[in-house]
């Protein structure tokens, strides 16, 4: 599975990437607003540090003005995949650019019904929010599983991309069901790289080295 950090803070971006473990950025019109800063630049700046996958939200809400957005933001970077609401008029927007060689990420996913639309529109990733899901008393990764069983039965090649990742437990869960992506906040995913237990064995072995040089 491919760990995509979900954020727009470019430090945290760049400190995480160290670990060589980030293969992909996800942000939106949130994230961005958070950070206060222009979005082109600060998208070009996670595409010069990140090679891979960088989703970049649309804010318009008719498909036409979908379709422009999306085409610019495809113009700045090679890497860039414009991320579309799951909307009617996000779809028919989805239609067009796919239509143009666009790469697009669709996002607010909430039901398998909307996965399947996406998929058969030709989507390159379809995002379900998983811990959103979950505050509706809904289960969202019972969700996530009915959406990658879909896709298997029908060979799509719309890759599942598990947002709205609430804890390590539903990283874990989401690479046990199969999905291809999880993006992570980066509170998340240092928390997973963590174990008690790793550092009170480190903590061992080196106090157990020092007393056998006394």
């Amino acid at each position: 599975m491919k760990f995509y950090l979900d954020t727009a803070d470019i430090k945290v971006i760049k400190e995480l990437n160290q670990l060589a473990l980030v293969d992909g950025v996800t942000t939106n019109p949130s994230l961005i607003a958070k950070e206060g800063v222009d979005l082109k630049e600060r998208i070009l700046e996670i595409c010069k540090e990140i090679d891979g996958p960088i989703s970049c939200e649309v804010l318009a809400t008719d498909h036409k003005k979908m379709v422009e957005e999306g085409l610019e933001y495809h113009s700045w970077h090679k890497n860039i995949f414009v991320k579309l609401p799951c909307t009617d008029e996000g779809l028919k927007a989805l239609k067009i650019l796919k239509s143009k060689d666009v790469k697009v990420n669709m996002t607010l996913v909430f039901s398998p019904m909307q996965a399947l639309a996406c998929a058969k529109l030709g989507a390159d990733f379809v995002s379900p929010f998983l811990g959103r899901l979950d505050d509706t008393q809904s289960s969202g990764l019972e969700i996530l599983e009915q959406i990658i069983q879909i896709y298997e039965n029908y060979d799509f090649k719309t890759q599942v991309l598990a947002a709205s990742i609430r804890s390590v437990d539903h990283v874990v869960n989401s690479a046990l069901l199969g999905s291809d992506i999880a993006t992570i906040s980066p509170k998340v995913f240092k928390k997973m790289l963590k174990h008690p237990l790793t550092d009170i064995g480190l903590a061992k072995f080196l106090e157990d080295y020092k007393n056998s040089q006394k």
